[in-house]
């Protein structure tokens, strides 16, 4: 992301601020074993003002200060150390390539700390997302109290940083957008190697691994969530994440997965016959999980709320179900009952951003929020009838269906980013076909 869009978002954040200074660190490595560390990806909020992809760093926005309003604490440069682990900017490449006004080893955080928030009225920070850290940051408040006496000025009020700069991630630049498109296409690209490669006999792993090549040759070092791979029943788990079994001639593949750029994620699910080919019940449902997609898509468009698309899904979701006496009743009295919950337990979308649940509230006040452009949504409808699920005849068991795109809200109505993917049963058939 360039250093101005990164000082447009400081700067916008710090307008809101009024006398206040804001605290952000990123996220510490994790072991995964022993001394062996989960890959490293920062904090969201950490990135989206700074753009600084390393450990053990903490950017503070001091609106106003004379001496320079963006603040970063960050490793310092060790030949010894970057031998062994890689290259670090230092503070001196912060303020070089990052464009903070002042930088300081991290080490001397605590010493530094306690003077920036002198005179400050409020503090915005995230309390809760990292305990040790908010030991810190009320240790530093705490000691100015002792002081007061003296004269220190200490902060009165903490505030929920998230209130305002979640509300700002909420809507996508066009720079953003560009990043998010390029996370679409590479996963779209992904799915549809994915659909050429099944075959019955193989293993679900083996299809996790031409998600993962794709993605990885085309530059997107991660996934963006752990992929669902699921054949058959394991498609009816909303989160299996195993990949470990058999793919069967006769059954569905459910694959929920989308890659990471630039902390920017995509988050596709397709479902399609393992033969290449759908059975006439495995048709019914995938087209009536297809025309609820289709419905609630129609729905993301300014002035609607975001409960409009997951209503729409449901009414035609319900009416198919019905039709196929999966359910029994009057439509009406099951929408309000929620009869559709036993197969359809999920709702139909969520935010997409740099996290894959994007921050951003659903709600303002009672109300359901309504849509703007720059809004990005996934909308993803399903249905999933596991084996025994009472009342549904045996014909229908072990399928499970999801189709997801990631749809952005424009002025006039929507794009589909994620539309690179085929999605109807010709179209699939057609592409398996030709593998």
């Amino acid at each position: 992301m360039q250093q101005k869009e990164l000082a447009g978002r400081r700067r916008t954040l710090m307008q809101q601020m009024g006398d206040g200074i804001a605290i952000i660190p990123t996220n510490p490595h994790h072991l995964r074993n022993r001394d062996t560390e989960f890959p490293f990806r920062p904090d969201s909020d950490f990135f989206y003002l700074t753009g600084f992809a390393e450990p053990e760093a903490v950017a503070i926005l001091i609106p106003g200060r004379p001496q320079g309003e963006f603040i970063v604490f960050c490793r310092e440069r060790d030949p010894t150390k970057e031998t062994w682990t890689g290259r670090r900017a230092g503070p001196e490449g912060v303020i070089e390539r990052f464009g903070a006004d002042d930088a300081f080893p991290i080490a001397d955080l605590d010493d530094i700390m306690p003077g920036l928030l002198e005179n400050r009225a409020k503090v915005f920070y995230s309390l809760g997302a990292d305990s040790e850290f908010d030991q810190r940051v009320l240790g530093w408040v705490n000691g100015l109290r002792a002081k007061v006496r003296a004269g220190v000025h200490v902060p009165s009020e903490f505030v929920d940083l998230g209130h305002l700069l979640h509300d700002m991630r909420l809507f996508k630049s066009a720079a953003e957008l560009k990043v998010m498109r390029r996370a679409a296409d590479i996963s779209a690209a992904a799915h549809v190697r994915a659909m050429r490669a099944c075959r019955p006999g193989k293993m679900e792993y083996e299809i996790e691994a031409e998600l993962r090549h794709e993605f990885i040759r085309n530059g997107a070092r991660l996934p963006a969530y752990e992929p669902i791979v699921g054949g058959g029943a394991n498609g009816c788990i909303l989160h299996y994440v195993d990949n470990n079994a058999v793919l069967n001639d006769g059954e569905l593949l459910l694959i929920d997965a989308g890659c990471e750029i630039d902390c920017y994620a995509a988050d596709i699910t397709r479902t399609f016959p393992i033969n290449g080919r759908f059975s006439p019940e495995q048709t019914a449902l995938y087209e009536l999980v297809l025309d609820a997609q289709l419905a609630a898509i129609d729905k993301v468009r300014p002035g609607n709320h975001w409960n409009e698309p997951h209503e729409a899904a449901v009414r035609v979701l319900t009416a198919g179900l019905l039709r196929l006496r999966i359910l029994k009743g009057e439509l009406t009295d099951l929408i309000e009952q929620g009869a559709y919950r036993s197969v359809y337990m999920h709702r139909t979308g969520h935010w997409l951003g740099m996290d894959v649940h994007d921050v951003g509230e659903y709600k303002l006040g009672d109300a359901w929020r309504v849509f703007e452009p720059g809004m990005v949504t996934t909308v993803e409808p399903g249905l999933y009838i596991a084996a025994g699920t009472p009342g549904v005849a045996k014909k229908w068991w072990n399928i499970g269906i999801r189709i997801e795109d990631n749809v952005v809200v424009t002025r006039r109505g929507h794009e589909v980013t994620t539309g690179g993917v085929p999605k109807t049963v010709a179209q699939i058939e057609t592409l398996m076909a030709s593998a």
